[in-house]
């Protein structure tokens, strides 16, 4: 396949899933089902909900983290390249200096079975903070087989504009949030997803978990939205897959007929 080949019209495929408290391998089972189901329904990208594969089980930090190889990030490389796809979700990563051991929201990105990127959560949110180490650095993923740019933020992010801002002027083909967004915040995940992609004048694929895990439960409302703000999946509630196939070259007609960037006044935001 040639490098760097141009794309237009993609098919993309959100996961929402009911995250098992704790339990990595019924977990990674669970989101290579619904992958499958994915990959026989035509996607050629899956996106896979924060930290899919463990929820925030703090009381086990130290042995459900990954660092080096990230053995789930490995499991899920086999699958993307035995369909030639890609995959984007999170994990919880571990790194240890000085007899102490940090933590952070490891965002990642696998092309056709290789990690062409990562992006560590800027923001967390809440009892977070108290776990996890903030990134620092907001750039989108460029696909190395595909002339295609995937601009990923996580979860509580979605409430600071300047981050898909930052990514979209960046150049991001996609804005992708992929969260654990709780109840009763629903009204609140529906707007925002769809203040981003409108705002943004891109495609904006959501995707949030179902379930519940000790402390909260999630209502799903994974979406996938056009430049207009147009909802054109909704997977309402429960674990289940939606997909769509998106064509790239909206964005770049939006953008043309309501000259959002090209009429920005940077000078005067400061």
């Amino acid at each position: 396949m040639k490098r760097g080949y141009k794309v237009e019209t993609i098919k993309i495929a959100a996961i929402q899933m009911d995250i098992c408290h704790c339990n990595k391998q019924k977990n990674i089972k669970k989101a290579l089902h619904f992958s499958e189901e994915a990959i026989s329904k035509g996607a050629d990208i899956i996106v896979l909900p924060e930290v899919f594969s463990t929820g925030f089980c703090y009381e086990e930090l130290e042995n459900i983290a990954e660092s080096g190889s990230y053995p789930t990030i490995k499991e899920l490389e086999v699958f993307s390249k035995k369909n030639k796809c890609i995959i984007v979700g999170s994990i919880i990563e571990k790194h240890s200096s000085k007899n102490r051991e940090t933590y952070t929201n490891l965002g990642f990105c696998l092309e056709d079975g290789e990690l062409v990127g990562t992006y560590t959560k800027t923001h967390p949110f809440g009892k977070e903070k108290e776990y996890f180490t903030s990134g620092d650095v907001i750039e989108p993923i460029h696909l190395k087989e595909r002339d295609l740019t995937v601009g990923l933020q996580i979860c509580y992010e979605m409430r600071f504009p300047e981050i898909a801002r930052k990514l979209c002027l960046s150049g991001a083909d996609i804005l992708m949030t992929i969260a654990e967004f709780p109840n009763p915040r629903e009204h609140q995940w529906r707007t925002l997803a769809t203040a981003r992609a409108i705002e943004n004048q891109v495609f904006h694929i959501a995707c949030n978990r179902s379930g519940s895990d000790p402390t909260s439960t999630f209502f799903g409302g994974s979406m996938i939205i056009d430049p207009l703000g147009n909802v054109i999946a909704d997977a309402k509630d429960g674990e289940c897959v939606i997909i769509e196939e998106i064509d790239t070259s909206i964005m770049k007609k939006t953008r043309k007929e309501i000259p959002v960037f090209d009429d920005r006044r940077p000078d005067i935001y400061k």
